[in-house]
């Protein structure tokens, strides 16, 4: 079977592609049969980079998103986008996929427009509460649709779409609390703060965080996942911390082992991405989350409907002063933090990257 994986830009994205491909692959494997499988992303984004490090192929094409402020910025992006539809009818035509399968962001437009005008099945995949334009644009075009939550129904085609959970790294089911910790060489009994910026990394949480960092350490150990462009700084400020608390200061640019971090975590600090609706789940982690602003869209749907579940605490990006009091009253209140991890874990769908796989080989046939 052969098949045809876009989208990307950030982590949120680009994970589900990996885990739906797995699953997909266990499952031909069970059956006797092989997966032949390409992803298709954009140059200079984190797909680049984790795509080819999971073991899968991987092309770019041109693409760029259409929703900016700037008139010129628009018209090279529609170029771009032109060029990446071209660049992919040429990639599909070459591998003849039976089915190609997008998770959004604009790295998958011009993938997803090819498929259909060569009348490939597309199946696209939203993972979070509401879509951005890629995802109304793909949509369109989509044999079938697959999304995270009930929530998103109201945007997508009725009779087309299926809800199926968010498919989760399979990292999450490797390891327990006890193991996550020895791995990260954390105190098994030591309260532990994990904040990562995402895998595009996000300054003012780390303003936010190393505004408060003595009192922060004073509680608790603290993972913090910056991002490549400020773990310099992250480890010039850990330098100059006395030894006790650098010792408990444990700074990344990026980390491999994400959900082993989730899962050794007490309370998760992230910003409001697809992957939140996911992997706290999966991870049963409390969590605050920060939602950001892009053009024409907000994570902040993702964030109030994780409140709503009692799972999350939100704080916009003119709220981040009150991060640490924030995190250190939840750190404090372990009946609340028992609640959360709760609240969370129902929430996860263990079962969604095969649900995703089936689907696909429904449409391949």
């Amino acid at each position: 079977m052969k098949v045809i994986f876009a989208g990307g830009g950030t982590g949120g994205h680009v994970y589900p592609g990996i885990a739906v491909a797995k699953a997909l692959q266990a499952e031909l494997e069970a059956d006797g049969e092989a997966l032949e499988s390409l992803y298709v992303g954009v140059a200079g984004r984190v797909d680049e980079t984790i795509v080819p490090a999971e073991g899968f192929a991987f092309r770019t094409v041109q693409a760029g998103p259409l929703r900016v402020s700037s008139p010129v910025a628009f018209a090279v992006n529609i170029i771009k986008l032109a060029r990446g539809v071209s660049q992919s009818l040429g990639i599909l035509r070459s591998f003849g996929p039976d089915v190609v399968f997008a998770t959004g962001g604009y790295a998958s437009v011009p993938v997803g427009t090819a498929a259909r005008l060569l009348q490939r099945p597309l199946v696209v995949y939203l993972p979070d509460v509401t879509p951005g334009w890629a995802v109304r644009f793909l949509a369109r075009l989509a044999t079938r649709m697959t999304t995270t939550h009930e929530r998103a129904l109201r945007y997508l085609p009725a009779g087309r779409t299926e809800v199926v959970g968010y498919p989760v790294r399979d990292g999450f089911s490797r390891v327990d609390r006890a193991g996550a910790r020895t791995l990260l060489r954390l105190p098994v009994n030591a309260r532990v703060l994990l904040v990562t910026a995402g895998s595009l990394g996000a300054r003012r949480i780390n303003e936010a965080v190393w505004a408060a960092l003595p009192r922060l350490l004073e509680h608790a150990e603290l993972l913090h996942v910056t991002g490549q462009d400020d773990v310099v700084s992250a480890e010039q400020k850990r330098a100059r911390l006395p030894e006790r608390q650098r010792e408990r200061y444990h700074v990344y640019g990026y980390l491999a082992g994400m959900p082993a971090a989730m899962i050794a975590a007490d309370l998760v600090v992230c910003r409001a991405g697809a992957s939140s609706l996911g992997e706290l789940p999966a991870a049963g982690a409390p969590s605050i989350l920060v939602p950001g602003d892009y053009e024409g869209w907000s994570q902040a749907p993702n964030a109030e409907f994780m409140q709503s579940q009692g799972a999350a605490v939100m704080l916009g990006n003119g709220e981040l002063s009150r991060l640490a009091d924030t995190a250190l009253g939840l750190l404090r209140d372990d009946a609340r933090l028992a609640r959360m991890s709760q609240a969370a874990s129902s929430l996860a769908r263990p079962d969604a990257a095969r649900r995703i796989a089936r689907i696909l080989r429904e449409e391949a046939a």
